[in-house]
């Protein structure tokens, strides 16, 4: 008999999480205004808001923590993390930040000026946010497949060739690069094939655009690669990232995700007049060009958890997690985005809850449904998230609507995904009782989804 799957890690720390009644659940969303990201943690069972940050350190990176330099200037720290970010994705130039968004920020403020045309497969909140508030547009060209939620295609992040090739002839001399996010987060955690890395490349040589990877999950993206790529099954993963960032110029990396740290970012290039240009604006925005914003036992706990999570055992572990999920919701016949990516379920609202109208943000009902059930936090990816439109200051509802479910790495077990399975079959057993969703009643101009307030229609 073939013995089952088991974790490849055990545990010698555990934080206790405490359950609550429907009643104060209740209460805790409208005193948040149905806005999840308003709830305090401890009123939550099961987070599931994202996967950014909320992971669990190896014993590994907590002993590199301990030595830690924290030279302003110099530290040894700094020059561990460069040669891991070196060896492991082949790029020179390195600039650490304090997290993702930091280094989009830095980036950007060198590369995207008003005017500018960021054409890449689904640019994610504060991706599009950065470039929008700097009077640019985020040209979205994934390939239309990713639409269809329930066809399984293996590469559902790819970018569409001829959506992007159109828009390198429409907008030339606009766009300071293409950019394609690893894996496709807007898209359901889809992964990008090497295939469709290449054929960008030619593109970018094509047209002499440079190419900036968003590479929070390269890693994940590279175990798709692996398993589901011809040609590369008996490849390591990290023979697979260097030949992932090989395809590119540079890329940002919010370390908070595929690096397993609580806390980091860097921006990493080949091309020397990127890292002139940006680490002026990195020492105004984040700090010295050699901690950017880190402590160097952040940067010592990245170093580690870069090479530790670009091994096969660790990834195939944390993403059989994510596709246990996926079979028990198939068990209850509940709808997302197929098939299983990397670090989420994106459950398909729509799908779900069929009796809430578009313009009352069915995912955003049914994530206030979730946390009203079982206490389980989860984010909106929908309509909420994707803001108005620049120009017509209309809500922009042609796109995806998701319930994602963000699983943290090495944090939750097994025994935890059947209680957000068995949920999510209460809410769809029930989903015609779901009638009216929610009302703005104040948003901010940009990136509202993390501070909007919301009130129920009835």
């Amino acid at each position: 008999m073939e013995l089952p799957f088991a974790e490849s890690w055990k545990i010698k720390m555990v934080e206790p999480i405490h359950k609550s009644t429907r009643q104060e659940r209740e209460q805790w969303i409208k005193d948040a205004h149905y806005n999840t990201f308003q709830l305090s943690a401890d009123k939550v069972y099961i987070d599931l808001l994202t996967d950014s940050g909320t992971g669990s350190m190896s014993q590994g990176q907590w002993a590199a923590m301990m030595m830690g330099d924290e030279s302003y200037a110099g530290a040894s720290s700094f020059f561990n993390l460069k040669k891991a970010i070196n060896d492991i994705t082949g790029f020179e130039y390195v600039i650490p930040t304090h997290q993702g968004r930091a280094a989009e920020n830095v980036l950007f403020s060198y590369l995207v000026k008003e005017g500018s045309v960021c054409p890449g497969n689904s640019h994610f909140d504060t991706t599009k946010g950065h470039i929008e508030s700097r009077g640019a547009m985020a040209l979205d060209c994934t390939i239309d497949e990713a639409k269809d939620t329930q066809l399984e295609i293996p590469f559902k992040g790819n970018v569409d060739p001829k959506k992007l090739e159109k828009a390198l002839q429409d907008y030339k001399g606009k766009i300071p690069f293409i950019i394609i996010t690893i894996t496709n987060n807007t898209a359901g955690g889809q992964p990008v094939s090497m295939k469709n890395l290449r054929e960008v490349h030619e593109l970018s040589l094509k047209y002499n655009i440079p190419v900036l990877l968003d590479s929070a999950r390269f890693a994940e993206n590279a175990y798709f690669i692996k398993t589901r790529e011809e040609g590369y099954a008996n490849k390591t993963i990290k023979e697979i990232v260097k030949e992932m960032f090989s395809y590119a110029d540079g890329m940002t990396m919010s370390a908070k995700k595929d690096a397993i740290v609580n806390m980091g970012g860097f921006i990493a290039t080949r091309k020397q007049d990127w890292f002139d240009g940006a680490k002026n604006f990195c020492i105004v925005m984040e700090g010295y060009l050699t901690y950017g914003g880190m402590n160097g036992r952040d940067m010592n706990a990245l170093a580690v958890g870069l090479d530790e999570n670009t091994e096969f055992e660790m990834l195939e572990t944390r993403i059989k997690q994510i596709e246990y999920l996926a079979k028990r919701l198939d068990e209850y016949g509940i709808p997302y985005q197929r098939p299983a990516g990397g670090h989420a379920i994106f459950i398909d609202a729509p799908k779900l809850l069929t009796h809430v109208p578009t313009e009352e943000f069915p995912a955003q009902t049914l994530t206030v449904e979730l946390y009203k059930e079982a206490g389980i936090r989860g984010c909106e990816i929908g309509y909420i998230l994707a803001d108005r439109d620049p120009i017509t200051r209309e809500n922009r509802f042609g796109g995806l609507d998701f319930l994602r479910l963000a699983i943290p790495r090495r944090v939750y077990t097994n025994n935890h995904m059947d209680v957000i399975a068995v949920a999510l079959k209460n809410l769809k057993d029930r989903a015609e009782q779901i009638n009216h969703g929610y009302k703005i009643v104040w948003e901010a101009p940009l990136m509202r989804h993390f501070t909007v307030k919301l009130e129920p229609i009835k």
